[in-house]
């Protein structure tokens, strides 16, 4: 029924209570999970749960945010993106939340980065999962030089755990891509984020958790996981108007779609 889009099961502290979280999980009918790699070390125990579960799957990508790993290479990008069951690049994008000493200009080896993930992706004809903080302008800015606008050959993606401006999601849908909204969506204090996603068409959005981070209300403050991704769900249903199964049936349907039809 539902399909948390996003989520870093392959974390010591998820990993390690798996069985209980998949039990979770068939309990709260969350059928399907996209597992997110962000450093090639994590990879092959992100494609672990992919191929050890049916209804996992796996990306491959280094996260900007990751500045103390290995550097992805092109090469790197396309022979695991060929493995079985990875069915995107990222988590990818660009994040200058954290800048400490460094200026945005110093931050040009994270878009670099970038557009190795967006050459890989639109190689391999799977969509890129971005990340994008304090950054949404290089960000649109890169896609668009890269050649992603939603034409023939674009990869096209999703913006993932979106928290930017409805002019960023205007920009991001015009390119093609989807929007992703996360638990952050039930908080208190996140009604610009809920305004957003009145705006969002339908067939353009997806849920997920982003689990172990960003659990929904009322479990804010715990640690998260793709069972609680139906609590997304019923606040999207609630910002829309519509029922909570038809929010389940539409985002698994733009899951399906924004991933060709890889997901066997």
């Amino acid at each position: 029924m539902f399909t948390d889009s996003h989520c870093h099961l392959s974390y010591p502290n998820l990993v390690a209570n798996l069985p209980a979280i998949r039990a979770a999980m068939a309990e709260a009918q969350v059928t399907r999970a996209l597992c997110i790699c962000t450093t090639l070390e994590e990879f092959a125990d992100v494609h672990a749960l992919a191929t050890g579960y049916d209804n996992f799957w796996a990306t491959v990508g280094v996260h900007p945010d990751n500045d103390d790993v290995l550097e992805p290479t092109l090469e790197d990008l396309l022979q695991r993106s060929a493995l079985p069951r990875v069915v995107g690049i990222g988590e990818t994008g660009l994040d200058y939340y954290r800048l400490g000493e460094r200026s945005v200009a110093d931050m040009e080896w994270q878009r670099a980065r970038f557009r190795t993930h967006i050459r890989a992706a639109r190689q391999v004809d799977k969509p890129l999962v971005v990340h994008t903080r304090s950054a949404s302008d290089d960000t649109i800015a890169i896609l668009r030089e890269e050649g992603e606008d939603g034409s023939a050959g674009s990869a096209g993606g999703v913006f993932h755990c979106f928290t930017e401006t409805e002019a960023v999601a205007r920009a991001a849908l015009d390119l093609g891509f989807y929007i992703s909204f996360s638990g952050i969506l039930t908080f208190k204090t996140a009604q610009d984020i809920r305004d957003v996603a009145a705006f969002v068409p339908m067939d353009r959005l997806l849920i997920e958790t982003d689990s172990p981070y960003l659990a929904p209300m009322p479990f804010r403050g715990k640690t998260n996981t793709p069972a609680y991704v139906p609590y997304v769900a019923k606040q999207v249903a609630q910002i829309k108007n519509i029922s909570v199964e038809e929010v389940a049936h539409t985002t698994s349907a733009n899951f399906d779609r924004l991933f060709r039809g890889v997901l066997s």
